[in-house]
């Protein structure tokens, strides 16, 4: 590989961006410098105006390439259809059966591979960043959704549809519920919403995107008396010493423990990069994870499974997408 240059492409909730990704002949991707541009998105984009944000973001991004681009990556919010290259975001109520594969191929005139977000994050991860060498692990991001994805024995678990890996729609028990029979050290994890004042939720359960993400924890908060408004309130909050901001940031990483010690079970996790800006709202977010995955764990393991910061930070998902056409042997 000799400088080849892809073009990725992300869609997200509230933001689509596009860059061009140089991979040496290391086999090494970066992102080009002054390629990269960004676009709002939001719950109200409808069809017609999604398509006029990724022609845009690909003319501007394609504006930086010297030579025709190698291929286009192209990661997405999800539900996505991989044999029609169509996405249906969640958080995109008016976008359904999309066909960004095939507009980003036009746009580009190259090549267009599609795949799920948070399975191009854990590409990323294992192609450059914290989970190099691992050859079973999960990529997460923990922000205002939470997402992931599986490389399971050395390459890319994606799925017949495309939707597999999507951690964050994991069905979680609430971490602060009492009495949870059964579960281990429930008494402890009750214990920090009682010491803060905070009643157990009572929920039998709900996804961990619903428990553990930035909104969701901020509207716990709330619900329990805090006044804040933002994650950056609530880490502000927490800093200060707010009990009921605590309380509520713990609750969130005590989900995605139980979470990963589920996937675990599943796929004999060796490591987890965690990255999002919610995953920084405290400076030990990520070792209450680890202690959570300890606690939530079914069975003894020989091995303990690692929690790590993503090795990449905002740079993961559009890494990821170009490791679609320049790492197509992972898939």
């Amino acid at each position: 590989m000799t400088n080849d240059v892809f073009l990725a492409v992300d869609l997200g909730g509230t933001k689509a961006e596009a860059a061009l990704v140089v991979v040496d002949e290391r086999g090494r991707g970066a992102v080009m410098p002054g390629s990269r541009h960004r676009q709002a998105t939001g719950r109200a984009i409808s069809a017609d105006a999604l398509t006029r944000v990724i022609r845009s973001l690909v003319t501007a991004a394609l504006a930086s390439a010297e030579a025709p681009v190698a291929g286009a990556g192209v990661g997405a919010a999800g539900p996505i259809d991989l044999g029609r290259g169509t996405v249906s975001p969640l958080n995109l109520p008016e976008i359904r059966e999309f066909p960004l594969r095939d507009l980003v191929e036009s746009a580009a005139g190259a090549p267009a591979t599609l795949r799920l977000d948070g399975t191009c994050i854990a590409l990323a991860e294992h192609w450059l960043g914290a989970t190099r060498g691992a050859a079973t692990s999960l990529g997460m991001v923990v922000s205002t959704g939470v997402g992931g994805g599986l490389i399971v024995d050395g390459r890319l678990l994606s799925g017949t549809t495309g939707n597999a890996g999507h951690v964050g729609q994991l069905h979680v028990v609430d971490p602060w519920r009492a009495g949870d029979a059964g579960a281990g050290a429930a008494g402890e994890r009750a214990g920090g919403a009682r010491d803060a004042g905070v009643a157990p939720a009572g929920s039998e359960g709900t996804t961990l995107e619903e428990t553990a993400s930035g909104p969701a924890t901020v509207a716990w908060a709330r619900r329990h008396g805090w006044r804040g408004e933002t994650g950056e309130d609530l880490a502000a909050a927490v800093a200060a010493g707010d009990p009921v901001a605590d309380a509520a940031t713990r609750r969130s990483a005590e989900a995605v423990g139980q979470a990963i010690a589920s996937v675990s079970a599943l796929v004999d996790l060796e490591v987890v990069a965690i990255g999002g800006g919610f995953s920084r709202v405290r400076p030990d977010y990520l070792d209450l994870v680890d202690a959570a995955v300890i606690r939530w764990s079914a069975l003894p393991r020989t091995r303990p499974v690692m929690v790590r910061p993503s090795g990449l930070s905002a740079d993961g998902p559009l890494l990821g997408a170009a490791a679609l056409r320049a790492r197509a042997d992972l898939l």
